[in-house]
């Protein structure tokens, strides 16, 4: 570079762009694309600071893995300059493959296909174009590198991805209740037989890293409001899907449009470049413009949910600790078609329910302790932590969601 790159970002300071390959993947329209979808979606309907978006997150994650390289280094793992800059764009590009409101769409726009599986093209796309530069990057990411600790850094239960997007949602949310001691537990990790570990010392500060990410999920991930305002996109997408494929015509953006059209595996993306490339160029915006655009549509649905969205009409939402019976969800979805006084065969775009689940700590994959005496223990097993084995219990909730009122006419 011809002088060195800074960015000052709002929860570390200012943060060095450390090398011009890297430099040139921020640079790059792939990686711009995720200063245009937001890093918790919806959630601004309940925290109206939740504004930062994927790009501040990545960039900040690459700050927190540079760090933690340097810290490791000095404990005296040796680490080439080639793994160092390669564990940087790992995590970079960890998110490259997220799409529009992330999580929400995987399940309607895209029908289940995972933006883990979205990023992973992304990057062999960009190794191709940067013509292999990031062939280390890759096998890091893809845990194909004999470094285990470099891919558990990039991708586990105490990654660079989870201290980074914890810090920065209780940041811009406010919720301080989630707050980590991310620059201790960075202090505390070492490598111990090639896989990574946390020093004795500083179990604590893991107790508090996954009640803090408990939490997080209620408290925002999951809040019910943030549940609800999901599934009213969700079905909108699902019924803009089923007018454009019914020959239905609406104004959106041609990529927009691309994916509405038509139903796509993720076999279909790796067989054909063009509809990864028409993917990556689609953001936050092409939803937005649409919904702004269908809020006088003729369809009674679309025109309603993208109505409610743009004056936070939001579902009613139930959030219970019990599943629901059949005849409960039966009865109220009679009560909501009566209210609304719409065909019963639309009920499910104005009337959903299902469940929502959390964990604080998997044993499936374990945070590892080194004791004092040289030992390598999970920390679900270590003394007097009773409270890691508590989270080790998936926490299931239960919710319907409703519309409230409808206009329908135009």
């Amino acid at each position: 570079m011809k002088s060195q790159k800074i960015i000052n970002d709002p929860v570390y300071g200012f943060i060095t762009i450390p090398s011009e390959l890297i430099f040139t993947i921020i640079d790059h329209p792939y990686f711009q694309r995720l200063r245009r979808i937001r890093q918790l979606g919806l959630t601004d309907f309940v925290y109206p600071g939740a504004l930062h978006t994927r790009f501040h997150h990545a960039i900040g994650a690459m700050h927190l893995m540079s760090i933690t390289l340097d810290n490791l280094r000095i404990k005296g793992t040796e680490i080439s300059d080639q793994e160092y800059e390669a564990a940087l764009i790992a995590i970079l590009l960890h998110d490259i493959g997220h799409g529009p409101f992330s999580h929400a769409l995987e399940s309607s726009l895209l029908k289940g296909i995972p933006h883990e599986a979205l990023s992973l093209m992304t990057i062999e796309l960009l190794n191709e174009q940067l013509g292999g530069q990031l062939a280390l990057a890759l096998r890091i990411f893809k845990n194909q590198y004999d470094r285990k600790f470099l891919n558990q850094l990039v991708s586990s239960q105490l990654d660079i991805d989870r201290l980074d997007y914890l810090q920065r949602d209780c940041f811009f949310t406010g919720v301080s209740e989630g707050t980590i001691g991310a620059d201790r537990i960075i202090k505390m990790m070492a490598v111990k037989d090639g896989q990574l570990v946390i020093e004795e010392k500083g179990i604590y500060s893991i107790e508090n890293f996954l009640s803090a990410r408990r939490l997080m999920y209620w408290q925002v991930y999951l809040h019910k409001t943030t549940v609800s305002a999901e599934k009213m996109l969700i079905n909108l997408i699902q019924r803009a899907k089923n007018l454009a494929q019914a020959g239905i015509k609406f104004t959106v953006t041609e990529e927009f449009e691309f994916f509405l059209k038509n139903n796509f595996e993720l076999q279909d993306f790796r067989n054909d470049r063009r509809i990864l490339e028409s993917f990556l160029s689609l953001d936050d915006f092409d939803i937005w413009g649409a919904i702004k655009l269908w809020k006088s549509h003729e369809d009674y649905v679309l025109r309603n949910i993208s109505q409610m969205f743009l004056t936070r009409n939001l579902f009613k939402i139930n959030l219970v600790n019990e599943p629901f019976s059949s005849a409960e969800l039966e009865e109220m979805k009679v009560k909501t078609l009566k209210k609304l006084q719409i065909p019963a065969i639309d009920i499910d775009y104005f009337f959903c329910s299902g469940k929502v689940s959390n964990y604080g700590y998997l044993a499936t994959d374990r945070i590892n302790i080194l004791t004092k005496k040289g030992k390598v223990m999970d920390v679900a097993l270590a003394a007097d932590l009773p409270n890691i084995k508590v989270m080790s219990k998936i926490v299931e909730k239960h919710y319907i969601c409703k519309a409230k009122n409808l206009i329908l006419t135009k």
